[in-house]
């Protein structure tokens, strides 16, 4: 009996040694991964066009020194798009892998909830997943689910008609607000949310940090905006609060979270900024230092901003194993047709259109891609690209598992990177659109418009002589994107059966919920 008792507490031992040994095992290869893993810092501008990147126009105004030097270090994309020519659905887009009209095509409006459904896959889940601290500072515009304590108790007439706001009497500023960036994969938050939406306060993790007590009045204070309108929603404010702050203590937080890491654990910072999106509204110590006005003082200052975290990044020694991401939302704002008459400085660069079109303009966004030993310094690349194909490549990039239902269409871009084992065009097609009624597809050189405009902010009569832009009769455009960029040349009679074909290939799309062509996605 007591023999038998000693072998038994033998066995028990070398079971739980032989587990602990797995476990410490286990440690020894997550510790591993983690030292072998990059860092990952996407910096998302808002309302950049793709004209006011300095190394991609020669004609700018706009001097963009750090990301010029961003670009020379890394693979600048000369064809990539944004999901959507509008903030939310971009932003969602990026963050899933998925096209923002499977869920909804306009924004999160002031107090709106989450656009995300709980089921969605997030890139910083499927980080955080592997062992990535995960950070989101500056603009979510994705959507919270507030404490209400009653309908909205504000009323004002906006552009004729009479709309309710939510007051400060009417949330419960005490409680956490569920819903948000720590819900979504994101161990930190700390942002005002959206600049020109209510509350007009930070925001930090899931809460408010100074509950607001007033309402928005800023537009008859003493402050002004450089160009353009406030765009202002009404809604609760902190008293004082001043947007001028905004932009300075983002780039303060961003700086001080890539200053507290170490090489020890791998971190991914979203870092999306609220400019050059209007208010237009640069420092003091950037006002004169473009050629085109207020905005191009506010580009110059967005410009510093990705400077200064890149610049910490460098400091800490961890530049050498980071990943960065430049890009920007959707086109340049409304305001940039005048900009271009008056300075000259075009935002859209040469693509017809602004932002909320499916014209190029809208969606057609600067792409740089900085990754050390891995992409060619300098490198320019032609492919067409999407944000949604940001999902799929940072999974590969860390060795990540994506779920099966997880980002279905997004494509993994490292044979783009390394110029191997692909085949260009690495994407079957990609979908351009903003609104429910107009849609774009692009495959190859063709890009089919399945409405005679891909309009949708009216592009002045002024502005249309300055560029010598024709209207479409037809019931649907057609362009060769290699040769008319500028899409002035509607092919759309000449190619019947292209255009069906694309128009197939785009319902099949909406239909089937994906779009990857799952024969000939590659890894690596």
């Amino acid at each position: 009996m007591k023999k038998l008792l000693e072998l038994s507490i033998f066995c028990i031992l070398t079971i739980f040694l032989g587990a602990c040994g797995e476990k410490q095992g286990t440690k020894k290869e997550v510790a591993k991964q983690n030292a072998d893993s990059p860092n990952i810092i996407i910096i998302y501008a808002d309302d950049m066009g793709y004209g006011d990147l300095n190394i991609q126009n020669p004609n700018s105004k706009i001097p963009t020194p750090n990301l010029d030097q961003l670009a020379s270090e890394g693979m600048r994309f000369t064809d990539a798009h944004s999901s959507s020519g509008i903030c939310s659905p971009s932003r969602y887009a990026l963050l899933t892998g998925k096209y923002h009209w499977r869920k909804q095509h306009g924004i999160v409006q002031s107090f709106g909830e989450p656009f995300f459904n709980d089921t969605d896959v997030t890139l910083p889940q499927v980080l955080q997943k592997s062992g990535y601290a995960t950070a989101c500072i500056g603009k979510w515009h994705l959507g919270w689910n507030w404490e209400f304590n009653n309908e909205p108790s504000g009323e004002k007439m906006q552009r004729g008609k009479k709309i309710k706001f939510y007051q400060s009497q009417d949330i419960d500023w005490s409680k956490p607000i569920a819903g948000g960036p720590l819900d979504r994969g994101f161990d930190y938050y700390f942002g005002d949310g959206t600049i020109n939406f209510p509350p007009y306060a930070w925001v930090e993790n899931d809460r408010v940090m100074e509950p607001p007590t007033v309402n928005q009045n800023i537009q008859n204070s003493s402050h002004a905006t450089k160009e353009g309108n406030w765009e202002f929603r009404p809604g609760p404010m902190v008293e004082g609060w001043n947007p001028y702050d905004v932009l300075p203590t983002l780039t303060k937080k961003a700086v001080e979270y890539v200053n507290n890491q170490s090489k020890d654990k791998p971190f991914f910072l979203y870092f999306a900024l609220p400019s050059p999106h209007a208010p237009i509204i640069p420092n003091d110590e950037f006002i004169g230092k473009s050629e085109a006005g207020g905005y191009g003082d506010f580009m110059v200052q967005t410009d510093w901003v990705a400077g200064q975290v890149l610049k910490a990044l460098k400091a800490k020694g961890l530049d050498e194993n980071t990943v960065v991401i430049f890009s920007a939302d959707n086109g340049p704002e409304k305001y940039a047709f005048a900009r271009a008459e008056k300075y000259e400085h075009f935002s859209m660069g040469d693509f017809r259109g602004l932002k909320r079109d499916v014209w190029e303009g809208g969606h057609h966004v600067p792409f740089i891609v900085k990754w050390p030993g891995k992409i060619e310094a300098g490198a320019v690349s032609d492919e067409v690209i999407s944000q949604v194909d940001i999902m799929a490549t940072l999974a590969a990039v860390t060795q990540s598992e994506l779920p099966k239902e997880a980002a279905p269409d997004s494509y993994n871009l490292l044979p783009v990177f390394s110029g191997k084992n692909y085949t260009s065009p690495l994407r079957e097609a990609t979908v351009h659109n903003t609104f429910e009624d107009i849609w774009g597809l692009r495959q190859g050189k063709w890009l089919y418009i399945n409405a005679p405009s891909g309009e949708h902010s009216k592009m002045p009569d002024s502005f249309k002589k300055l560029r010598n832009y024709e209207d479409f009769e037809t019931e649907g455009l057609l362009f060769d994107m290699e040769n008319d960029p500028e899409q002035r040349l509607n092919l759309f009679t000449q190619h019947p059966n292209k255009v069906e074909e694309l128009d197939q290939l785009l319902k099949k799309y909406q239909e089937q919920g994906y779009s990857i062509n799952r024969s000939t996605v590659l890894t690596e």
